[in-house]
């Protein structure tokens, strides 16, 4: 969780419902495990938060517009997201802490508009709490009727699989516009 939250792409949506498993076998405590993500969340979002914070915003700009094409980020994405952080920064840091990807980078933006740092904490904490609670308790769940599961997941794996393509496809076309356009 630690790692997730500095920025690197270890996603919580796969850790959390494994160590939820882990749990319905016996093997770890529910509350403990919940509690160490959230604590180990909260210090990588610390680390990425004064990672923002520390960074020059014409260094952030430079970066952005060298190499925000390998991560899909332009200038007008930064300009936009500085908007709705001044307006809606307390809500959008509690609000994204809830919802997979976004919980991951709202950190920076957070450091680099200079978030109340208490407020951040609070937050951010409270939000990762609520996300480890559902995502160990799926993984209980899951753990606890694997092998009822583990049958209907097998029938859709290649629905899944066309799903995931459908997905990245859209988004890719969407940052990059590459489906449609005109010569």
């Amino acid at each position: 969780m630690t790692l997730e939250s500095v920025l690197i792409p270890i996603p919580s949506e796969v850790t959390m419902p494994f160590s939820g498993f882990l749990v319905s076998e016996g093997i770890l405590n529910f509350w403990l495990v919940v509690i160490v993500a959230s604590v180990a969340n909260l210090i990588g979002s610390l680390i990425a938060y004064y990672i923002g914070y520390f960074l020059e915003e014409a260094v952030l700009m430079n970066l952005i517009r060298k190499y925000g094409k390998f991560i899909l980020v332009t200038p007008k994405d930064y300009e936009d997201a500085e908007h709705w952080f001044t307006k809606y920064g307390d809500k959008i840091v509690f609000i994204s802490r809830l919802l997979p990807a976004v919980r991951t980078v709202i950190s920076l933006p957070a450091g680099v508009f200079e978030m109340n740092i208490k407020k951040f904490i609070i937050y951010t904490f409270v939000g990762s709490f609520i996300w480890s609670i559902v995502l160990t308790y799926v993984g209980v769940k899951l753990g606890e009727n694997w092998d009822v599961l583990g049958g209907y997941f097998h029938k859709f794996d290649i629905v899944i699989v066309i799903a995931f393509v459908v997905l990245i496809i859209a988004y890719l076309n969407h940052k990059l516009h590459f489906l449609g356009k005109k010569k």
